[in-house]
């Protein structure tokens, strides 16, 4: 497969190539500033591009089978997601290219939690509630969609670097939690999880989530 990424030199989308790399996929990473050190490997192709910039996003999804975007924005920029999020809709629309779309689990509902969101319980860092709510933001953009053919995963509460491990369980608009309460997926499997879905569409115009 032919894959973008944006985001390329976060936390996930580092992890994103590398593991579309070692599947055999065709990588271009898209970095704003090539002047700067991204530290990617050097089978993946550079280049320069913006997600907010609907014209990138047509250029650079060109001859692809999938745009991946893991874009996350600095503290205090939480709004640049939003814009982001618009700048991939429009550039994606009428090329047929998939987007799979790296999220938020703010959004996500708790168990039995009788419709309450991972944000509204109690034990939720206020320090990442200006993120928490860019996502849901973000998520109803999508969800308002109907032109691209996108993908929103939201991850597990706790995410995180790690092992890599290939096993994990997907949900829906529910956190998924193991038998001890705990919703974790370290970023190497969430990598994973977007590959499987990348090679093997399972969801469609649709958010979904994935945990231990």
């Amino acid at each position: 497969m032919r894959i973008t990424v944006f985001g390329a030199t976060g936390n996930v989308g580092s992890r994103v190539i590398a593991e579309a790399l070692a599947r055999g996929h065709q990588v271009t990473a898209v970095v704003r500033d090539p002047s700067r050190p991204h530290g990617l490997p050097a089978e993946a192709t550079i280049a320069t591009g913006d997600a907010r910039n609907a014209e990138d996003v047509t250029r650079l999804a060109a001859g692809r089978d999938v745009v991946i975007s893991a874009t996350r924005p600095a503290p205090g920029s939480e709004g640049e997601l939003a814009t982001a999020t618009k700048g991939l809709l429009a550039g994606l629309a009428g090329t047929g290219v998939r987007l799979l779309a790296v999220g938020g689990a703010g959004s996500l509902t708790l168990p039995g939690g009788n419709g309450a969101t991972v944000v509204d319980g109690p034990d939720f860092p206020a320090g990442w509630l200006p993120i928490a709510l860019a996502c849901s933001e973000q998520l109803a953009l999508y969800r308002a969609d109907t032109a691209v053919d996108w993908a929103y995963l939201s991850p597990a509460a706790l995410l995180a670097p790690g092992e890599r491990t290939g096993r994990y369980r997907l949900g829906r608009d529910e956190l998924v939690v193991d038998a001890a309460g705990t919703s974790a997926i370290s970023m190497e499997d969430l990598a994973v999880v977007l590959l499987d879905e990348a090679e093997h569409p399972a969801h469609h115009r649709t958010r979904f989530t994935a945990a231990y």
